[in-house]
């Protein structure tokens, strides 16, 4: 890796941690080669302290270690990008980042859909299909869920690859208000296959 050091006046270089599960970015710190040497050696995420002038693994002191996972050098060979699995807060402040954000299984537009599902779980069965399945209940829901699963695979069949997308966007959209009828979430599932899965 070709650390480009003498672009700053410090020869430090920025070394963003991002979190190697949920890919929420956790801290910023800076680092010399020897921090990057310590990292490397120890597995323990590692910076060099401009207020303390010294080395200093992140954890020290709270216990709060970033088990480094890898890094990646950007396109101008002055920043650092490292992947680390957090244990405990990261920030001094106790929170999950040092923006305050919540450190959690993000899956992206299908969290925000399944947020949806939630807000619409309780509307009135009048104003929403949505709350019109859950009133009718689980075996009507799980039902529904059965016959998305044959239209899917009626069109995995055919030739019509729009007709196989949509109604595969039916079925998973109906597997999310299962889950959430029984008390789960998508996240549930990506544990048990994660655990499942063998490198």
């Amino acid at each position: 890796m070709n650390i480009n050091f003498t672009k700053y006046a410090d020869g430090l270089v920025p070394a963003i941690v991002q979190d190697a599960t949920t890919k929420t970015v956790l801290m910023l710190g800076f680092m010399n080669q020897d921090a990057i040497d310590a990292t490397l050696s120890q597995q323990k995420v590692t910076f060099f302290s401009r207020t303390k002038n010294r080395l200093w693994t992140k954890g020290e002191e709270s216990g709060n270690f970033l088990n480094y996972i890898s890094m990646e050098i950007d396109c101008d060979n002055d920043t650092l990008l490292i992947q680390a699995s957090p244990i405990g807060p990261v920030c001094h402040n106790g929170t999950d980042t040092c923006w305050g954000a919540e450190n959690s299984n993000d899956l992206g537009f299908l969290t925000n859909l399944e947020g949806v599902i939630a807000q619409r779980q309780t509307a009135s069965p009048d104003s929403s299909y949505v709350a019109a399945l859950f009133a009718k209940g689980m075996n009507k829901i799980a039902q529904k869920v059965g016959e998305e699963a044959v239209e899917v695979v009626i069109e995995a069949k055919d030739d019509n690859d729009n007709l196989f997308l949509d109604e595969s966007a039916d079925l998973l959209f109906h597997y999310l208000i299962l889950l959430r009828a029984k008390g789960f979430a998508l996240t549930d599932v990506v544990k048990v296959l994660k655990a499942r899965h063998k490198d």
